[in-house]
């Protein structure tokens, strides 16, 4: 079938809008009518040609809502019609990970994901003829996409897909940061450092199950309003700051923050990030993604005193289990999505979403299809 879609031919190009063609379901496979995607750094890095993984030509988008609209032989757990989110992290239940109580790292689909392929090793998309790749195993900047089973959740059908859509993965990010991969207490004191989507999302979590101090730092003073709005009880510019920043957070919070939050990808900011954290029993968590080649340092003293270093991907969360409650959450006023989306528009206008973001105008882009 036809499909309209953003293709990424090059790295370090603008995005293609034209008809793709997508082939049905094979075994253990759903079609998916994408209604609406979120824009996400992710996507803008792997186009920069910055992403080690990164290949082309390719549809990108991670972050989507939509309806299945035709299953594969051997799929039990959805049907058409019901709605769906697409998982870039799958959960098959079964593999060493999924049966592990401490991670969310499913392996089910990882290798042929990272390849652009579907699990036989193939792809369901081709443009004049050639094959396409598809990315993080959603390919969402497509009307219609085709996904393994493993790798979508099931959600309720009153939630809106414009707004369902940022819970495969900003939302999501951010708030199981929190919850899953952190476990933050009430009356925890934390730093967030970065205030864009992902950041606020740490901060509506951390309000969300009670901290009682909740320190955003970012060089962008604009962001300072939203943030408070979001939960944020102390803003930080670092440009404001003369001479060690960490020992400035240090005195802000007391002594050290229990928890810190790195949403940037910004190695230096990593390092600032682990020696915010309390002597003793800080931990700082990693969210960004930095760039191929980087690393982080710190001096061994600031471990053996207490602090640990930790990462997550996508939250802690697991996708087919858990992104169904975070759904819930929104649904119930525990959570808010709707002040995150600043921008809406059709297809045609997704490099404009794109210029936003670069442009620090935007917190969250939304296509709708």
């Amino acid at each position: 079938m036809k499909s309209r879609a953003a293709l990424a031919i090059k790295a370090g190009e603008k995005l293609i809008i034209d008809e793709v063609d997508v082939s049905g379901p094979k075994d253990g496979e759903v079609m998916v009518e994408i209604k609406a995607t979120g824009i996400c750094h992710t996507d803008a890095f792997t186009l920069s040609g910055d992403d080690p993984e990164g290949a082309f030509p390719a549809i990108l988008g991670h972050e989507g809502a939509g309806i299945v609209r035709e299953v594969g032989k051997g799929v039990t757990s959805l049907k058409p019609g019901d709605h769906v989110i697409p998982l870039y992290t799958a959960e098959c239940r079964e593999c060493d990970y999924c049966l592990h109580p401490k991670t969310n790292l499913c392996q089910s689909v990882r290798e042929t994901q990272g390849r652009g392929v579907m699990p036989n090793g193939t792809s369901r998309f081709s443009y004049n003829g050639k094959p396409v790749l598809h990315y993080m195993g959603c390919s969402t900047f497509s009307n219609y996409t085709v996904l393994p089973e493993v790798s979508l959740a099931k959600i309720r059908k009153d939630a809106p897909f414009d707004k369902a859509c940022y819970i495969g993965c900003g939302v999501t990010t951010g708030v199981g940061a929190v919850i899953y991969t952190a476990k933050a207490e009430p009356d925890c004191v934390a730093i967030v450092f970065g205030l864009g989507g992902i950041g606020l999302n740490v901060i509506q979590g951390l309000k969300m199950i009670g901290a009682k101090q909740i320190v955003g730092v970012d060089i962008n003073p604009a962001r300072e309003a939203t943030a408070r709005q979001f939960g944020m009880t102390h803003f930080v510019n670092p440009n404001n700051v003369k001479g060690d920043l960490a020992g400035y957070l240090v005195e802000v919070t007391g002594g050290g923050a229990d928890y810190t939050f790195e949403c940037i990808g910004n190695t230096d900011v990593m390092r600032v990030a682990l020696e915010s954290c309390h002597k003793g029993w800080g931990e700082s968590i990693i969210i960004g993604v930095a760039g191929a080649g980087k690393e982080i340092s710190t001096r061994p003293f600031q471990l053996v005193t207490g602090r640990s270093w930790r990462g997550t991907a996508f939250g802690g969360a697991r996708g087919r289990t858990d992104v169904p409650s975070i759904v819930d959450m929104y649904m119930d006023g525990r959570i808010n999505i709707d002040d995150l989306i600043t921008h809406k528009m059709g297809l045609e206008d997704i490099n404009k979403a794109f210029d936003l973001m670069h442009a620090g105008e935007s917190i969250r882009s939304v296509v709708e299809f």
